[in-house]
């Protein structure tokens, strides 16, 4: 089965047809060659403008294999269901129009699943069988579906030369308001700060958008962003023309890059209503959740600082946390600290960086206050690339190599060491809210540890052409204590794919 649908992305791969990618589908480490972007922007404004008029179409396609091997409960019934292999992809059609002052945009996306797993229907979103098992349970037996993916129009200049406001259904990443044009900055922005609080869930299938408006202003190297938006039903769901109920945020953010490009700076902040009444995740006892389904209003104020030092980099990034979970009190803190090297000159280009993402946990669920960091609406693939772990709850430490031995390969390796920050609460997976009925994350018991574990893990990125893309991943994970008293059977796991991207 796995070698033909390997066949079957190969056929696509060579297939002359003409596809065009989508607004930030997904994000790649490989840094993309500008020589074509810096030649378009050195065009008189003018000219530029006259191009870019009209209507323009475009298709997109990707497509995965998925290899899953979970972990092991070890009961009669799971026998070797936690290993299994599916594929999924999408196509994409978009549709654009910019004109002098307003600007229109339309998509629609038709999400496919195939081979998933059977017996995989019991668990909550995330699921005990890996994100087979998460779409299996959110659509049964159907295979694709079709919806509208972004449909919006953009008004320009609406308050000053460089103000615009758009409104309708759009994709929304915070953190990537903005990019420099500097590779280092920029991957940086794409890798390590976008997607860390609202995201659009790029690894599924389905993704995320949201419906409301967002107004943005860029002036002197400043960007300020403002959004209202409700998310969209989606990520492990085909239909993902509704929006989730009752679940609203509100983005604002500042920022600015140095006239050197030697620094990005932002400040946030991020509200967010959930009054769903579902019973939310936390390490309250299950009686004492089901009396608490009052809705989640939380307050995030944070920001990031990057900055390149000759060869080296760094970067800083923060968020405190407070209003009310339910009933109780909203008390949260989360940082993150990293430090790069690059080596232009040697073999490769090796880019070595290394650094701790921390987040609070709750110590006591009897005290009145939720101390778990909340993290809202992420990607939470980007930050745990083997996503059976997520930013709530825990401390990693990572040491990590890219290598560049050519403009169109990128080979990147990860190791992170994992623990949770505190014992008394939950071992936290999932992406927040995807649909009315599920909370959205899950947690799992510590039994009293705070040995999560650790994952090894490595990919491969070739741009083949300038319209395909081929991607390899390989995870390994390696369960600790905690694990192994939820899977007693086998407390190791692992993921791997491949993957292409094809585009107009």
């Amino acid at each position: 089965m796995v070698r033909t649908w390997t066949l079957l992305l190969v056929v696509v791969a060579l297939f002359p047809c003409h596809l065009k990618a989508s607004s930030a589908d997904e994000v790649k480490a490989a840094d993309e060659a500008k020589t074509a972007d810096e030649a378009e922007k050195a065009k008189p404004e003018a000219q530029q403008a006259a191009k870019n008029e009209g209507w323009r179409f475009g298709v997109s396609f990707r497509g995965r294999v998925e290899w899953w091997d979970w972990f092991h409960p070890g009961t009669p019934a799971s026998g070797k269901q936690n290993e299994y292999a599916f594929f999924g992809g999408y196509f994409r059609l978009n549709a654009e129009h910019s004109g002098n002052r307003v600007d229109f945009s339309a998509e629609a996306s038709v999400p496919i699943l195939l081979g998933l797993p059977e017996d995989a229907a019991a668990p909550p979103p995330q699921g005990q069988l890996g994100l087979g098992a998460a779409y299996r349970a959110a659509n049964g037996d159907r295979p694709a579906y079709i919806f509208v993916r972004q449909a919006n129009v953009m008004f320009k200049r609406v308050a000053g030369k460089n103000a615009n406001l758009r409104l309708g259904r759009f994709e929304f990443i915070e953190g990537q308001e903005s990019l420099t044009q500097d590779p280092t900055l920029d991957w940086i922005k794409r890798e390590r700060i976008a997607h860390r609080l609202i995201g659009n869930f790029a690894f599924s299938h389905v993704q995320r958008t949201a419906d409301g408006a967002q107004f943005f202003l860029n002036s002197r190297g400043t960007n300020v962003t403002i959004v209202a938006a409700r998310p969209t039903v989606g990520v492990f769901e085909l239909n993902g023309n509704k929006e989730v109920p009752n679940v609203e945020y509100v983005y604002s953010g500042v920022t600015h890059t140095g006239a050197s490009k030697k620094y990005d700076a932002r400040l946030f902040y991020i509200y967010y209503h959930d009054d769903r009444g579902v019973i939310p995740t936390d390490n309250r006892p299950l009686s004492a959740r089901r009396l608490d389904t009052t809705c989640l209003d939380i307050s995030t104020l944070g920001g990031h600082y990057t900055r390149k030092l000759g060869n080296a980099d760094l970067l800083a990034w923060g968020a405190l946390q407070i209003g009310d979970w339910g009933k109780l009190s909203q008390r949260a803190w989360a940082y993150v600290a990293e430090l790069g090297y690059q080596f232009p000159h040697a073999p490769g280009k090796p880019w070595v960086r290394f650094g701790t993402d921390r987040t609070s946990g709750d110590h006591d669920p009897n005290d009145g206050r939720h101390q778990t960091f909340f993290q809202i609406l992420p990607t939470p693939r980007i930050y745990a690339r083997f996503p059976f772990y997520n930013m709530m709850n825990l401390e990693d430490d990572f040491l990590e190599l890219i290598l560049r031995p050519h403009s169109r390969l990128a080979f990147r390796s990860d190791y992170r060491w994992l623990r949770l920050s505190q014992a008394a609460d939950l071992w936290y997976s999932g992406g927040g809210a995807f649909q009315s009925s599920t909370f959205g994350f899950s947690g799992r018991p510590s039994a009293g540890s705070r040995d999560l574990g650790s994952l090894a893990d490595f990919s491969v990125d070739f741009r083949a052409t300038a319209k395909t893309t081929l991607t390899f991943y390989y995870g390994y994970a390696s369960g600790g204590k905690i694990v192994h008293s939820t899977y007693p059977a086998g407390s190791s796991a692992s993921l791997a794919y491949w993957e292409i991207s094809r585009r107009l």
